[in-house]
């Protein structure tokens, strides 16, 4: 896996991923993501991927999923996770909650790499779900 970061513009910078595709970063002009959403979106899409993927496989209907990720920081430098939070909100056709629940845990202690990381260094990470019928 490979990325680049490139200098733009003050305090901005272009991220090209190995797959081709261009983010912008940036701390403070508000042009783009700051550095470490970047970093609860790739924990929120490893493990909706992971949830859906289960899901899937034990043949749920499933038709949405919103993962939402709250954290918490430091207060001190370097600031930090401490803290994160993550909800998925997953809408189907008669989920099974046990298939639901199952899912995210499997995701939390087997198969997200960016969450096994984040807790590898010291971040304490919660999981909820809630369950939404749809017709």
């Amino acid at each position: 896996m490979n990325v680049s970061v490139k200098w733009e513009e003050e305090k901005a910078f272009k991220g090209t991923t190995g797959s081709g595709f261009d983010i912008i970063i940036d701390g403070e002009q508000k042009r783009g993501a700051r550095p470490l959403e970047l970093m609860l979106l790739g924990l929120g899409g490893c493990t909706s991927y992971d949830v859906v993927g289960i899901l899937k496989k034990t043949r749920q209907d499933v038709v949405d999923c919103v993962c939402e990720i709250d954290a918490e920081r430091a207060d001190a430098v370097p600031s930090v996770f401490t803290k994160i939070h993550v909800k998925f909100i997953v809408s189907g056709r008669n989920l099974k909650e046990a298939h639901v629940k199952k899912a995210v845990a499997l995701s939390a202690e087997q198969y997200c790499s960016a969450s096994l990381m984040l807790e590898k260094g010291g971040v304490e990470i919660s999981h909820s779900y809630e369950i939404v019928e749809v017709e």
